[in-house]
């Protein structure tokens, strides 16, 4: 990690990540890889259009990518449903990784999302069991799994799809249980303290980091990462080969376990031995 990161408030680097001039997982997509096939459809529902996944290549090695797109402008954001995932959009991932297993290509992701959709119908075509049966699957996979978090990472709706054997955040991304309005409406029953909470819920990159949670933190140009989005890109991919690199010489039940063990460690984070 750069240490030599500006001293940002966490407040600061939510609206960072909130910002709508921030580039998408689309944008990194075309940036990375190559030859990029988008695939469409959970074969139960629907396809959808907050969760992107396909085929491509990585320095020339064919490897799925799954990512979560929040759009650019407001017709797309919409038709995207700002990132929020409904159950059709984590049953697809788990189609994709299934494929990705039958074919030994490994799961790149990236993660971008306040959280999962939680409107009725989402609730009614099973959106809690989506996401547990994607944990259940991540865990499982033969396959190296390499996530990155670009912007938001809310919850279990990002969980979902970063429970990888490697993880890394952008400067500016944040990764929480849940968004900072959210934790102030139940913590102080007045969400307009989000400024507050953000400063409570260790939820930037750096503290992320310190906790032990993501591998790398990767930097940003001052100004955020649309200041420079090639050089961001780039920085993305050498976390891809560099942690494809390191988890090829592993078997499949290395990989496993390994990805197992890293999930368990994030329940003791931060935690004090002496005092709980």
């Amino acid at each position: 990690m750069d240490e030599q990161m500006t001293p940002v408030s966490a407040w600061e680097r939510v609206e960072h990540a909130r910002e709508a001039a921030r580039p998408t997982a689309k944008t990194y997509i075309d940036g990375i890889f190559t030859d990029f096939v988008e695939l469409h459809g959970d074969r139960r529902f629907g396809d959808d259009q907050a969760v992107i996944g396909g085929i491509g290549r990585l320095e020339g090695r064919p490897v799925t990518v799954i990512a979560q797109e929040k759009g650019g402008d407001t017709k797309e954001k919409i038709a995207r449903n700002f990132g929020c995932a409904n159950p059709e959009g984590y049953r697809k991932s788990q189609r994709l990784m299934r494929q990705a297993e039958k074919f030994g290509r490994p799961v790149l992701l990236i993660v971008d999302t306040q959280g999962a959709y939680c409107g009725i119908g989402a609730e009614e075509r099973g959106q809690g069991q989506a996401i547990a049966e994607n944990l259940q699957l991540m865990m499982q996979l033969s396959v190296p799994a390499v996530a990155v978090l670009i912007g938001e990472g809310g919850s279990g709706g990002a969980l979902a799809l970063a429970s990888a054997n490697r993880v890394a955040m952008l400067e500016n991304a944040v990764y929480s249980i849940l968004s900072p309005e959210g934790f102030a409406a139940i913590l102080w029953k007045d969400a307009a303290r989000a400024k507050e909470a953000a400063g409570l819920m260790r939820m930037t990159a750096r503290e992320v980091y310190a906790m032990g949670i993501v591998e790398e933190v990767i930097p940003e140009p001052p100004g955020g990462a649309q200041e420079d989005v090639q050089a961001v890109a780039q920085a993305m991919k050498d976390f891809f080969l560099r942690s494809l690199e390191e988890l090829d010489a592993m078997d499949t039940s290395t990989l496993r376990e390994d990805r197992y063990r890293r999930f368990r460690r994030m329940g003791d984070c931060g935690l004090d031995p002496q005092n709980g």
